[in-house]
Formats: structure tokens, sequence, C-alpha cells
């Protein structure tokens, strides 16, 4: 299975969604193309959460156009759920039932028959390195183990769309490499991913597009580069031996900041080569010697601080509880 070039594996244009009076998406527009990776960002109560229970037809929006491979949403569900699969922010497994139980279970229920059921079960056991603990009763797998058989049981049914929804939570560095691996090489296989994470390096290392979701409305969107290059705040950092140095370049360089008691200057900068090459030529030129340079880039942690505002910064403080997923528990009960 393969992405075809400029198809769409997911379009959502002007999704609405109120829990009481509560709006938690405002007019919300994605669109994925087939075999890519989109990352959604948000902090808790953006909305993240309700786009993927919409899109899997767990819950009904208010209004908007929903497709999935071309399927709508809301007059096709069926269609879309046998197209789809979802790994949410906690592994669905179960504890008192071994590795391959738990996949066998999922086959059965995708109606599999008895021998694709067990050729299926093998051959994701073998992919997610589970094949030694096959026989093992959850209970006794590490956190990396669950989240990957979670992964692998929503693979049973091999879906054209995958809506990982905060996959990576709780796990180790080791653990969430190897997520990021199996990630990759289900986009190269031809799978449409769309991703949920408040992992602002997890998004900048598999998105090929990201969108930021605040307070249900998407407050940028673009590739990993194109949204850190809108943010100001690249600067090559200069460290000099002694302040007469430092005071020479910071006259040479009027638009620098200077900090006197480390002896660095910081000089605004688009990061290229050329860029520092000048510069360096330039206190070259007026023997201004630095003993140290180094270039910083803004990042996507910088994007997401500049497009939500101050609001995120004091509700992760204060532990930022999660409007958004209490409001659903309502609704659902």
């Amino acid at each position: 299975m393969t992405g075809r070039p400029g198809m769409r594996g997911i379009v959502a244009t002007d999704v609405c969604k109120s829990f009481g009076n509560n709006l938690v998406l405002d007019k919300v527009s994605l669109a994925v193309d087939e075999g890519t990776i989109f990352a959604l960002l948000g902090p808790n109560g953006a909305g993240k959460t309700t786009i993927v229970r919409i899109l899997s037809t767990l819950i009904q929006a208010d209004s908007g156009d929903m497709r999935i491979a071309g399927h709508d949403v809301v007059t096709d569900p069926d269609g879309v759920r046998a197209l789809i699969g979802v790994t949410g922010q906690f592994s669905a497994v179960d504890n008192l039932l071994t590795g391959t139980e738990n996949l066998q279970l999922m086959a059965d229920l995708r109606h599999l028959s008895p021998d694709a059921g067990r050729r299926r079960v093998a051959e994701l056991l073998e992919q997610f390195d589970l094949t030694d603990a096959a026989d093992n009763l959850l209970s006794t797998y590490s956190g990396g183990m669950r989240r990957r058989l979670d992964l692998a049981m929503t693979l049973v049914g091999q879906p054209r769309v995958i809506f990982l929804d905060e996959p990576t939570t709780g796990l180790d560095p080791r653990s969430r490499l190897t997520m990021w691996e199996i990630v990759r090489e289900l986009a190269a296989a031809g799978v449409t991913i769309l991703l949920t994470t408040q992992n602002l390096d997890e998004a900048d290392q598999l998105a090929g597009r990201i969108a930021v979701l605040d307070q249900g409305r998407i407050v940028a969107e673009g590739t990993p580069e194109e949204l850190k290059n809108r943010i100001p705040g690249g600067h090559v950092r200069l460290q000099f031996a002694g302040p007469d140095s430092l005071r020479q370049a910071a006259g040479l360089l009027p638009a620098s900041t200077a900090d006197n008691d480390r002896l660095v200057l910081k000089v605004p900068a688009d990061g290229t080569v050329d860029s520092l090459r000048q510069l360096l030529d330039g206190l070259h030129q007026e023997g201004i010697a630095a003993e140290r340079v180094s270039i910083h880039t803004s990042d996507l942690d910088d994007v997401f601080l500049a497009v939500t505002g101050s609001h995120v910064v004091h509700g992760l403080e204060a532990g930022g509880s999660d409007v958004e997923s209490t409001q659903e528990g309502v609704a659902a009960r």
C-alpha cells in the first residue's frame, strides 16, 4: 500500500463542536495528504482529542464537512470505520490476556478468517518485536511494550488512515524512539497519520506538516521549517575573552544585545552560512576576536509560545486542567 501523491487521506472543513456552553472547536479545517504524517499541537483543552474523536466517528460534530479517504464521516460512518485505526492516549489492552490473545481478539472483531487471523497476528508480533513476549500476560509488559502492542492492535485490519492521540505519553526515550521509527515506516508504506502531541520534538521529528490548535481554532499551520522561520529569535552567540572585545563588538553591531557579566553578545541572524561568514569577517577586519561562536535558531517551542499566548504558559504552570476531556466525559454519560 502506497499513498497517491496529491490525494487527501483526511479533509475537515469548518468543523464546530460545543459541549454545553463551552465551544471546543470553532471552524477547524485540516487537509492531510495520503501517506503523510500531520501533527496537531496544542495545550490541554485546545480541542485535539475532540477533533480526533469526531473524525474517527466516536462523537458527532455540530457542523462541518469531514471526509476520510473520500468517505463522508456523517453519512458513511461504517465506510470510515472500515478504513481507520485509532490509538488513544492510554493503551487499550486487556491485562488478563497475552499479547497473542489481545491481537487475536482484534482479528476476530475484524472478522478475519482463522488462518488469516493467525497469519496477521504473527506478522504484527514480529514487526513490533513482541514475538518473545507473545505468550506472556500483559501485566508483565513494560510501558513501551504495551504501547507497541496497542499500535499493533490498531493495525490488525490494515487501516489506510491512523489517528495517534499522544501515542508516546509516559514512554522512556528508547521506547519513544522505537515508536517514532514505527510511525515513519507506516507513513512510508502509504498510511495517512494524524498525530496529536504535546511533545514538540516529536512533531518536529515526524511530521511533514504541523497545525497548532488553541482555544478551538487553528492559529498556525505549515511545515516545521515554515513555522520556525515565521518566528524571530534566531541569533549568533559570541563569547569574548574580556570586556574590551565585547564592547568593541557591540559598538560595531548596534542591533546586538550584550550580557556584560557573561561576556556574551547576541547578534540577530537568520542562521545561514553567508550571514555567519559576513559577521565573522566583519569582526576580523576590525581586529576583534571571539573565543566561541554558536548559532541559535527558533524552534517549535518558540512557535508554540508565540502563537498560543501567555494564557497557555499560565495554565501549564498551574497544572492546566483539561476542560476538553472533562466536557467530553460529561457528554458521553
